[in-house]
């Protein structure tokens, strides 16, 4: 909760106009949380930042799809998701969580993954050395493995597509809880570094029409993403938890089209090609 005050004081001086709504609510089989929305500001269109710690019983459902027992868990995590008006900004989204069950058993989870609309290889670079830092201050190679995790998580296979740009992510980490919990801590508040140098370069790059219709254009595959495989929405409503803090990720406004195909050579092919073949972003 220290982290989510100071992530929200931050992002409310870098947008300059909005602030963060404070909204606590409560799971109905014990804990809860505190849902943070800034909407409508000079920088960010919609954004929340979450904590939540519930303790609830895994539905058989659940529970195979964990490879676990059905069983009471403790989960209690921060998460974030940031929807610029301008299609210059990409969209960012991070997620750092722990999970005990009742037989003693533990693991971390999370990481972070930026969705730009147009594509800036310095700002990807930027994004990817910096979780390439923290990683390797926690072990040598995780970072690649990670990285790895991440292009295969973040892919929408029914579009043979990436979501974005990758960064990090790891799920069932375990081993020496004190070493991991430093790692997911370092990672979290690593958060704003990897992210707002990148708005503040991109804040005053022009658009118009055409850029702001490609924006909701892609912004449909976030949707498309989220609803089928996200894991933690898939989690949160299958625990019946609350269901306006889970579907926040949603972007406030967002189109489909039909078949619609970037021109050749235009800066948004440019990123379809990316998002078809995940690149090393450290090479540059």
């Amino acid at each position: 909760m220290d982290l989510q005050t100071l992530l929200c004081r931050k992002l409310e001086e870098l947008d300059g106009k909005a602030r963060f709504a404070e909204d606590w609510w409560e799971h109905h089989s014990g804990g809860g949380g505190r849902t943070c929305v800034i909407q409508e500001g000079n920088v960010f269109e919609k954004g929340a930042v979450n904590t939540s710690a519930i303790s609830t019983k895994l539905t058989p459902l659940l529970a195979e799809r964990m490879k676990v027992s059905p069983q009471e868990i403790f989960a209690t995590g921060v998460s974030l998701i940031l929807h610029p008006s301008s299609p210059m900004i990409p969209t960012v989204h991070a997620n750092f969580r722990y999970l005990e069950l009742q037989d003693g058993s533990f693991w971390f989870g999370g990481g972070a993954d930026l969705t730009p609309y147009y594509l800036f290889e310095e700002d990807a670079h930027h994004f990817h050395a910096v979780w390439k830092t923290v990683c390797e201050q926690y072990n040598s190679g995780s970072y690649e493995r990670f990285k790895e995790a991440c292009d295969e998580y973040f892919f929408l296979k029914h579009r043979l597509e990436a979501r974005g740009i990758g960064g990090i992510f790891f799920d069932y980490l375990k081993g020496d809880f004190e070493k991991v919990f430093s790692f997911v801590r370092s990672c979290a508040e690593s958060f704003l570094k990897a992210y707002l140098p990148i708005v503040e370069r991109r804040f005053h790059e022009p658009w118009g029409e055409r850029e702001k219709n490609w924006q909701l254009f892609r912004r449909g595959r976030y949707v498309e993403f989220n609803l089928i495989y996200d894991r933690g929405t898939l989690f949160g409503l299958e625990t019946q938890g609350r269901t306006e803090s889970i579907l926040l990720s949603l972007p406030p406004l967002v189109r489909w089209g039909y078949n619609i195909k970037p021109e050749r050579g235009s800066k948004e092919e440019q990123l379809i090609k990316v998002l078809r073949s995940p690149r090393n972003w450290m090479e540059l």
